[in-house]
């Protein structure tokens, strides 16, 4: 337990509104240890985005807000801390890379400006300029002596991700959050910033947690994988024992949707229906209702998943794991 870096404990994220709270993470555990990367993946609105901006405590709207348990990072519940100490962790021992780098880049500051700037609010020890150098130089970015003086408009997105990257990993911090790091960038790019980031994680020894749709970033990418929906964790094991034995139907769709060279000339696969509203929830199992096998146990009884390296929130397990699930018309 001494390797964990990041243990998150029956976390509960809501936001405020007019029709009450909308609770758009809901009991959610997991952890990371020290040097791996860890994937959090699922369908677009199924709370991934929001559990890492409850982590950091930088949420896109003041109505959203924890309301419940743990975020332990460093032997301390960041959920306890003032602003004024999550200051002091965010930046320089727990750092994100956000999905669209455009939108957290200033406009009106030079690259290097930005890649510095955590070095001086922390009160980096050592040489300013030369650890900004180092950090240019260690994530790719071309002409450093130029580079630095350009600004985010100047520069392609691939070049202000990499900036994005080099200004998270300024501080050297223990945690670093990457939530759709990838998503607007090319395919040759993209295969460039993943392999950057797992440089980053073998020199550093950092902890990564990687937040993604995309299964063939974590199939690439990650030791162990948690598979999110509806504002919960449904599955966690290793990632090669989830791609290789998927035990929850919602799992064994994600995968069967994806495009491969063997299945190409296959008809494309796309799980029936849609993720419920957070507002009116299924009253057992959030994925009954698109699932071939759901009983009336999944319709009325939640399905709970344990803290564990290796769990799976399914009242029909072994069905799942016997039969071709999704070849059934839903309701079988």
């Amino acid at each position: 337990m001494n390797d964990i870096v990041l243990d998150v404990r029956h976390l509960v994220t809501e936001i405020r509104q007019r029709r009450g709270a909308l609770r758009v993470v809901d009991d959610v555990s997991f952890n990371v240890r020290r040097g791996e990367i860890v994937g959090l993946v699922g369908e677009s609105g199924c709370g991934k985005s929001m559990t890492s901006f409850s982590i950091m405590q930088l949420f896109p709207t003041p109505a959203a807000r924890v309301t419940g348990g743990e975020i332990i990072f460093a032997g301390r519940d960041l959920v306890k801390l003032k602003p004024d100490e999550l200051r002091r962790v965010r930046g320089a021992q727990m750092a994100m890379i956000f999905q669209d780098p455009a939108t957290f880049l200033d406009p009106l500051m030079t690259l290097g400006n930005q890649i510095a700037e955590p070095l001086r609010v922390h009160n980096f020890d050592g040489d300013v300029q030369t650890r900004m150098r180092e950090l240019v130089e260690q994530t790719g970015l071309p002409d450093p002596d130029l580079i630095v003086k350009r600004y985010p408009h100047q520069v392609s997105g691939g070049q202000k991700q990499r900036a994005l990257i080099a200004s998270a990993m300024a501080c050297a911090p223990q945690l670093l959050i990457a939530d759709e790091p990838t998503t607007a960038l090319d395919v040759t790019v993209q295969a460039q910033i993943l392999d950057l980031m797992r440089d980053l994680r073998d020199q550093t020894g950092a902890a990564v947690l990687l937040i993604t749709h995309d299964l063939g970033v974590i199939a690439e990418m990650c030791d162990r994988v948690y598979v999110m929906y509806a504002g919960k964790i449904v599955e966690a094991n290793t990632t090669r024992e989830l791609f290789r034995a998927p035990k929850h139907p919602y799992t064994q769709g994600l995968l069967r949707s994806t495009v491969s060279l063997e299945n190409a000339t296959m008809d494309l696969f796309a799980i029936p229906g849609t993720v419920p509203n957070l507002h009116e929830l299924p009253s057992g199992c959030r994925f009954a209702p698109r699932c071939p096998i759901a009983s009336a146990q999944c319709q009325h009884e939640p399905s709970f998943i344990a803290n564990d390296a290796s769990a799976v929130a399914c009242w029909n397990v072994e069905r799942a794991a016997k039969e071709d699930i999704w070849e059934l018309d839903v309701g079988d």
